[in-house]
Formats: structure tokens, C-alpha cells, sequence
């Protein structure tokens, strides 16, 4: 137990710090929104090309990996989905944005410093696997949903155009395609941009942490209903179920990696999320959600570490 606080412990504390910064008012609310600037734009793309740019091209991304866990998250959207619409009768918008908080996690700002301490540098190459599956499948593929279950009478070829033309602007996605080309041109950086890109990746995890409290202490409980316990529940329980579940039916020999990505799938969901419901006037429930989500992770994420042995 004190093996698996010593992990968690120092996430949250990170956490707690942040919310306590901005609740106290040392940091506005304007200004903490700025880290998460910095975090998405500078840092965390920078941790990403590092990690693809320093791999040789035959180690570069876990193929098998990255179609377990694209299968497990597409399996509980396709869920989630299936149950709003068919039995609890919400329309298809509804149900997109219920599987954007249950199948899609907060990888970058909470997975991966859990993740650090866990596998160590194998994390960041974890991280690019998870983002690739967020940002190039599950985001895209959820929106889409979520503008065609709307009245906004749009064509689907339009809608999706303007989703992946977003995508191909995003930093994140740009970083892991720069890196991959460093690695299979066999190129490096000169050494004072390659120190530049290493000071930023190192503070990701620390900076990202901070910055998830302090947005927390910006979003209100009010509001919870069902709909919120079955995001949190989903989110924490169901994700890493089936995740777990495609492991035990395709073979992978990794243990660790299994483990990493069983409990990646157990964090809590990206902390755009009321960002996003925003969109489609989900906000409160989406912030809620939030909220509640990042609070009982305390205790599930430690109940992962110890159901999987990585503690």
C-alpha cells in the first residue's frame, strides 16, 4: 500500500496544490488556463517528438498495442452508444458526448506521469500510442458523431472535413509526425535545441498536474444526476474492464505494457471535456463529471496499481 501512495500520492498532491492556488486566489482563473496553453502547444509536444525522433524506426510505435487499446476504447464508445440511444432513448448527440467522457482518458496530464513511475522512459512512447488513438480515432470519431446527432443540418463529408482539418493543426499530432520523420531520416537536432526540447519535456508532467487542479477548482458539482455516475463509473470501471478483456482475447507478452495500458484506461477523462460539451450545451454535466471523476480516481487508479501488480 505505501509502494502504491507513493505513486499516486505525488500526482494528486501536485493536484491539490494547484486547486489550492487558484482557490485561494494566488493564481486567477484566466491565468491558470495559460499553463494548460503551455502544456498542450510546447511541452507536451515536445515530450512526444522526443520520444518518436530517439527510437530506431523498427521500435517506434507498439502496433499491437495500439490496436488492443483502440479496440477496448472504441468497444466501450460503441457501448455507450448503443445503451443511450436504444435504451435510455437520447439521441445520438447525447450518446457521443456520454463515450467522450467514458472512452477517452486524460492520458497526457495524468496517465502519463502515473505511467512515468510505473515504466519509465517506455512511458513517452506510451503516451504517443494513446495519443494516436485519441486524437487521429476517438476525438474525431466522436465529434463527427456528436455534430450529426445535432440539427445543425450540415453534410457529414463537411463535418468531417472541418474536424480533421482541426486535427492536422494540432501540435500534438504534428509533434508525432516530425518526430517519425526524424527517426526514419536517421536526423538530430543541433545540441542547444535538443536541450531546449528536453527542458520542456521534462515539464510536462509537473506543469500538467498543476494545471488540472487549478481547472478543477474553476468547475462546480452542481447539477449531478445520473448521467454523471454513469460517466464516472464508465470512465474508471467499464474502460479498464474492456481493455483488460481485449488483452486476455489477443496475445501480447508484455506485462508491463499490459498493465500500463489497463490502467491508462482507468484515468479520468481529458480535461477538455466540459470544453467540449460546451458545443452542444453539456457543459454543467461535462464539468461535473470532471470533477467527480478526478476525485474517485484517487481510489480506483490505487485499486488498479494493486488488482494489477504494478504497485
Amino acid at each position: 500500500m505505501l509502494t502504491i501512495l507513493g505513486i499516486t500520492g505525488p500526482i494528486f498532491i501536485l493536484i491539490a496544490i494547484g486547486f489550492a492556488a487558484v482557490r485561494s486566489g494566488t493564481l486567477a482563473r484566466n491565468e491558470i488556463r495559460a499553463l494548460g496553453t503551455f502544456v498542450i502547444n510546447f511541452a507536451l509536444p515536445a515530450l512526444l517528438f522526443k520520444a518518436m525522433a530517439e527510437r530506431s524506426v523498427d521500435h517506434l510505435v507498439n502496433i499491437d498495442l495500439l490496436l488492443i487499446y483502440a479496440l477496448g476504447s472504441l468497444a466501450v464508445a460503441g457501448g455507450v452508444i448503443a445503451v443511450a440511444c436504444l435504451a435510455l432513448k437520447q439521441s445520438l448527440q447525447a450518446g457521443a458526448i456520454l463515450a467522450m467522457g467514458m472512452a477517452v482518458s486524460n492520458s497526457a496530464y495524468i496517465g502519463f506521469p502515473i505511467a512515468q513511475q510505473l515504466i519509465g522512459p517506455a512511458a513517452s512512447t506510451n503516451l504517443a500510442i494513446y495519443a494516436v488513438v485519441e486524437t487521429l480515432l476517438m476525438l474525431p470519431l466522436l465529434m463527427s458523431l456528436a455534430e450529426l446527432g445535432g440539427d445543425s443540418g450540415r453534410h457529414w463529408a463537411r463535418v468531417l472535413v472541418g474536424i480533421f482539418g482541426r486535427l492536422l493543426k494540432n501540435p500534438m499530432f504534428m509533434s508525432i509526425v516530425a518526430g517519425v520523420a526524424f527517426s526514419v531520416l536517421g536526423l538530430h537536432l543541433p545540441l542547444p535545441l535538443a536541450r531546449v526540447v528536453d527542458m520542456l519535456a521534462a515539464a510536462s508532467a509537473p506543469v500538467a498536474l498543476f494545471y488540472i487542479g487549478g481547472i478543477l477548482a474553476t468547475l462546480s458539482l452542481k447539477g449531478m444526476g445520473g448521467d454523471i455516475g454513469r460517466i464516472v463509473a464508465g470512465k474508471l470501471i467499464l474502460h479498464p474492464l474492456v481493455v483488460a478483456g481485449i488483452f486476455l482475447v489477443l496475445a501480447f507478452d508484455d506485462p508491463m505494457l499490459r498493465n500500463a495500458a489497463i490502467i491508462n484506461a482507468g484515468m479520468p477523462m481529458m480535461s477538455i471535456y466540459p470544453i467540449l460539451g460546451q458545443k452542444y450545451g453539456k457543459e454543467g454535466i461535462c464539468a461535473a463529471a470532471l470533477v467527480a471523476t478526478t476525485m474517485v480516481s484517487f481510489f480506483t487508479i490505487s485499486t488498479l496499481l494493486w488488482l494489477t501488480g504494478a504497485g
